[in-house]
C-alpha cells in the first residue's frame, strides 16, 4: 500500500509541476538525470557506450530516453514504452490581448478535441515557453509558470439562458475568452508587457527587452488529488496522458538493466503527431538510426540492414488512457468490452487499425500480464461508435515495430479534470517493469 500512496504522490507531483509539455520533458529530464542518464544534444556526435543510459529532447516538448543494455542489439532489439507529453487544453492566440467592457481578456485557440464546458468556472493559470530579446541583441528563451489562478471563463446566468442544461451550445471564438483583469476608463492592456514584467518580478531576467514569441496554456489551478471513500481514485487534469509518461519512466528506471529499453514520450498526439516533435515525425526512427550506427553495425554490415534487423527483434507497448465504462452512461459501451477503473490495465483492439493491436502482440501482452500477475481487461470501441487512436498505428507503420496498444481505465477523457484508478498505477507499474526487464 505505501509503494502505490508513494507513486501516486509521484504521479500528482509530476502533473501539477508539469502544465505543457515543456514542463513535463524539464521534469522527466531532471528524474532522468538523478538516475544516471546522460543527456544527449541533436546537434551533437554521439559517442555511446553499452549498458549506458542517455536522453535526448526535441523542441523541448518531446523526450527519447534509452539504455542500451548487454549484448547485441540487433539482436535482441529494443523493448520500447510510448506516450505522449501533450493534452487538449486552451491556447493563447498570438495577438491576445481583448478588451470588452472594461475586461481585459486573452484570445484562445482550442488545441485538440477538448471536452469544453468543464472549462467554465475553473480557477485559470497560465504555463508555457517563451522567446524574448535581451539588452545585447540576443534571443533567448524560458518556462513560466503563474502557478497561482489568475483567469477565469464565467457561465452565462441560467437566468439569461433557460436552456442551459438542455441545449447549451458553445462557440469557441466568442464564450471561452478568459477574464484576466478588470480595466480603468484609460487604462490599456498589453499582454506582451505582462509576459514582460513576469519575466523581470519572476523570474529575476532583468535582461529581457522585448517578448518575440511564446506558445503558452491555461489550465486548471487546482490541484491533482486522491478522491473517494478509500481514495480509490486519483482526480487530476491531464491524467490523458502525462500518467503514462510518468509511471514509463518509473518503469523504465526500476527495471533490469540488461535489456536495451527505449521511453518515446512524444508531443501533438492530441493533434495527430504530424510535427518535427510528433509520432509522425522523425525523432524516434533518427535516434535509433544513430544508435544503431554507433553500437549496432559490425564489419561489413549495411546500416540499414542493422537497423531493419534491430527493429524486427524490438516491440513497442503504445501506453494511452483507455475509457472506462461509465455508470451513467453504460449504453455507450460495447458490454463484453466495458473496462472498469481499479481493475487493471486495458489492452486496445480496433479492427480498423486505429489501435495497432494484433494477434500476437495481444497474446505476449497477456502472457506477460499473467506472469506478473497483474489483470488484464479490454476494450473495443461499439461497432456504431467511431473510435479514437494513439501514437502507435503511427509508429508501427513507420517503423514496422511490432505493437500493443494499452492504457488505463479513465472516466471523462479530454475534460479539464479526469479521474482514474489509484490502484491501476501500480498494475501498469508492474506490467512495463517486466516488459522493460524481459
Amino acid at each position: 500500500m505505501s509503494k502505490s500512496r508513494d507513486l501516486n504522490a509521484g504521479l500528482c507531483d509530476f502533473i501539477q509541476a508539469s502544465p505543457t509539455p515543456f514542463h513535463a520533458v524539464e521534469n522527466l529530464s531532471e528524474a532522468l538525470e538523478e538516475a544516471g542518464y546522460r543527456h544527449l544534444h541533436e546537434s551533437d556526435i554521439w559517442q555511446l557506450e553499452p549498458e549506458k543510459g542517455y536522453f535526448v529532447c526535441r523542441n523541448s516538448s518531446s523526450l527519447i530516453a534509452f539504455r542500451t543494455g548487454k549484448g547485441k542489439l540487433q539482436d535482441l532489439g529494443f523493448r520500447i514504452v510510448g506516450a505522449h507529453t501533450d493534452s487538449p487544453c486552451l491556447k493563447v492566440k498570438p495577438q491576445a490581448a481583448l478588451v470588452k467592457k472594461g475586461y481585459a481578456q486573452s484570445g484562445v485557440e482550442v488545441y485538440g478535441g477538448v471536452l469544453l464546458n468543464p472549462w467554465f468556472d475553473r480557477d485559470l493559470s497560465l504555463a508555457g515557453r517563451v522567446h524574448y530579446k535581451q539588452g545585447d541583441g540576443t534571443l533567448a528563451s524560458c518556462l513560466i509558470d503563474f502557478k497561482k489562478a489568475i483567469a477565469s471563463i464565467p457561465s452565462l446566468a441560467i437566468h439569461l439562458d433557460r436552456e442551459a442544461n438542455s441545449n447549451r451550445s458553445i462557440n469557441k471564438q466568442k464564450h471561452l475568452a478568459p477574464i484576466l483583469l478588470q480595466m480603468g476608463e484609460n487604462e490599456k492592456f498589453d499582454f506582451n508587457a505582462l509576459l514582460l514584467n513576469f519575466l523581470h518580478e519572476n523570474l529575476k531576467l532583468n535582461d529581457a527587452e522585448k517578448i518575440l514569441s511564446y506558445e503558452l496554456s491555461f489550465y486548471d489551478s487546482q490541484q491533482p488529488g486522491l478522491i473517494g471513500i478509500k481514495e480509490e481514485f486519483i482526480a487530476s487534469a491531464r491524467l490523458d496522458n502525462l500518467l503514462s509518461c510518468y509511471v514509463g519512466l518509473q518503469a523504465l528506471i526500476e527495471s533490469d538493466n540488461n535489456q536495451a529499453a527505449l521511453l518515446l514520450c512524444s508531443d501533438h498526439e492530441e493533434v495527430g503527431s504530424v510535427s518535427a516533435s510528433g509520432a509522425a515525425g522523425s525523432f524516434l526512427e533518427a535516434v535509433i538510426e544513430r544508435i544503431t550506427e554507433s553500437l549496432a553495425v559490425e564489419n561489413n554490415e549495411k546500416l540499414q540492414e542493422a537497423k531493419r534487423r534491430l527493429l524486427e527483434h524490438s516491440m513497442l507497448i503504445s501506453v494511452d488512457n483507455a475509457h472506462g465504462i461509465h455508470p451513467n452512461y453504460p449504453e455507450k459501451h460495447d458490454q463484453q468490452h466495458g473496462p472498469i477503473l481499479n481493475q487493471g490495465p486495458v489492452l486496445k483492439i480496433n479492427a480498423n487499425q486505429r489501435y495497432a493491436s494484433n494477434s500476437e502482440t495481444s497474446a505476449l501482452l497477456i502472457s506477460l500480464c499473467d506472469d506478473v500477475e497483474v489483470p488484464l481487461q479490454s476494450f473495443v470501441v461499439r461497432s456504431d461508435m467511431a473510435c479514437g487512436s494513439t501514437i502507435g498505428p503511427i509508429i508501427a507503420a513507420e517503423l514496422g515495430l511490432k505493437t500493443v496498444d494499452i492504457g488505463v481505465p479513465t472516466f471523462a477523457m479530454h475534460s479539464i479534470r479526469e479521474l482514474a484508478g489509484s490502484k491501476d498505477t501500480e498494475y501498469l507499474l508492474q506490467v512495463l517493469t517486466a516488459f522493460f526487464s524481459n
